[in-house]
């Protein structure tokens, strides 16, 4: 699917709401020990949308978090329910990330790949048409390829 209709989504109490222009076709699931703690779940779905096209209407908790390479993103979540909205990461300029899950379309988001599959529940199978990695791309090159 390369579906470029606008994007919205939200907080579970609606107190936030974002837009922004983008794909889904190039979300991905994280299967890291992090995001299933943060997620209370067994991975995450992160969508990439340009920065340029995103607009946030309601107050975000900031918060910064340290990521799996080591570098410090900053994490923004409804401060009243506490719904995990999006992060800005210094390495992805000019991108935010999406959790994929907060989207009014989130049933159409199918993950182009997944990401640290190492960590990942044993009973979660992978579609094998999909690329995988046991940690994560290795360049912003790798990074940026993947979501084109």
């Amino acid at each position: 699917m390369n579906n470029h209709k606008a994007l919205s989504g939200g907080c579970l109490c609606g107190a936030v709401r974002y837009t922004a222009a983008g794909r889904l076709d190039r979300s991905y699931a994280c299967h890291c020990t992090d995001c299933q703690i943060r997620s209370g779940s067994a991975f995450a779905i992160m969508l990439p949308v340009p920065e340029a096209g995103f607009a946030v209407s309601g107050e975000t908790l900031a918060v910064p978090q340290r990521e799996a390479h080591g570098v410090e993103a900053t994490l923004h979540s409804c401060p009243k329910c506490l719904t995990r909205l999006f992060t800005r990461n210094p390495l992805w300029k000019g991108l935010v990330i999406l959790r994929a899950g907060t989207l009014e379309r989130s049933s159409e988001i199918v993950p182009a790949f997944h990401i640290w599959v190492r960590s990942r529940q044993p009973w979660i199978v992978l579609p094998a048409d999909r690329p995988r990695f046991d940690t994560q791309p290795a360049t912003p090159d790798e990074w940026r390829a993947l979501l084109q």
